[in-house]
């Protein structure tokens, strides 16, 4: 099986910043990271949000009826 080395990832690398550009790569890196740490998060606390989510999804139905 081939496995690239260091050169080729770099002429990857190159022809991926010239068709897509800096600026987008960066935000994609940004946005890939905030992903990733809201999993993370939400994998720590899933059961602890789940009842916050449905505690404010209470008090909003209950502020609307009064």
């Amino acid at each position: 099986m081939w496995t690239p080395g260091m050169g080729e990832l770099f002429i990857i690398l190159l022809i991926v910043l010239i068709l897509f550009g800096g600026n987008k790569i960066a935000g994609l890196g940004r946005s890939l990271g905030t992903a990733i740490a809201e999993f993370k998060e939400a994998l720590k606390g899933g059961e602890e949000k789940k009842e916050s989510i449905e505690d404010h999804t209470q008090n909003t139905k209950e502020e609307k009826n009064v």
